[in-house]
């Protein structure tokens, strides 16, 4: 299930995702002169990124979040497409030259129908160049959370809810890929750890914001606070991030 984000708070707090996106964006060999989808796009800090590097290209910006598509306008030229679409949904008015996507396809449990869009939105020869979170993420993290949500006065709304997170493993990505058409393809995982500037900001922003649209508002920040006591301090998410590389044939 798609949910609004909180854009302005993202944007700020997201630096880790931009670290982790600049080694992503090194693997695109870019010319200057493509047409790339952002696939979920987010508040465009790392879409801006995307575009000083295509400086006679053209961005395709995509995220089905309404908040983070209108922030992402703000950082973006004007000859930019931006647009709201979940991705499982996508259809282009024009096929790219490659598609990049950074932290956003473990939030989208169907992977299958996930690679059949990516697969089309795609020229023939043109790459998939990708990372998102891999079998393991915040591991320890969501432990604790599914164990705060089971405890009052949370229980009735969040128990059992296992969140919207789908850790793929590379074997797993790497045969989706293939029986979708994909070649060329190689998937792997590295570790990633962040310990967030502003920690409460960045665990409801980034970790928690599913959670908590489930509760009442006045038990919002009780769950954010319960979470982080338990977690200790300095807080540390054991990010594992899964890498994707791989084409359309021509």
């Amino acid at each position: 299930m798609s949910r609004d984000w909180d854009a302005v708070t993202y944007d700020r707090v997201s630096t880790p995702q931009v670290q982790w996106a600049l080694k992503v964006l090194d693997r695109l060999h870019l010319n200057g002169d493509e047409t790339v989808l952002d696939a979920g796009c987010g508040s465009g800090r790392v879409t801006h990124l995307l575009e000083q590097r295509l400086p006679h290209g053209h961005v395709i910006a995509v995220d089905a979040s309404p908040a983070m598509v209108e922030k992402a306008k703000e950082a973006l030229r004007n000859d930019a497409e931006v647009f709201v679409s979940d991705l499982t949904e996508l259809e282009l008015d024009q096929v790219a030259d490659a598609v990049f996507s950074n932290a956003v396809f473990h939030w989208i449990p169907d992977h299958d129908t996930l690679f059949k869009r990516m697969f089309a939105a795609l020229k023939p020869g043109g790459r998939l160049v990708v990372q998102c979170g891999g079998a393991g993420n915040i591991e320890a993290f969501l432990d604790v959370l599914q164990e705060v949500a089971m405890e009052e006065p949370f229980a009735e709304y969040v128990a059992g809810f296992a969140g919207p997170w789908y850790f793929a493993s590379p074997a797993e990505t790497a045969a989706r890929l293939q029986a979708t058409g994909f070649v060329d393809a190689e998937c792997w995982l590295n570790d990633a750890p962040v310990q967030p500037e502003e920690p409460r900001e960045f665990v409801r922003t980034v970790c928690l914001g599913h959670h908590l649209e489930r509760l009442p508002e006045e038990l919002r920040p009780q769950l954010v606070e319960r979470v982080l006591e338990r977690t200790g301090k300095p807080l540390t998410l054991d990010y594992i991030r899964l890498n994707i590389d791989a084409r359309r044939p021509e």
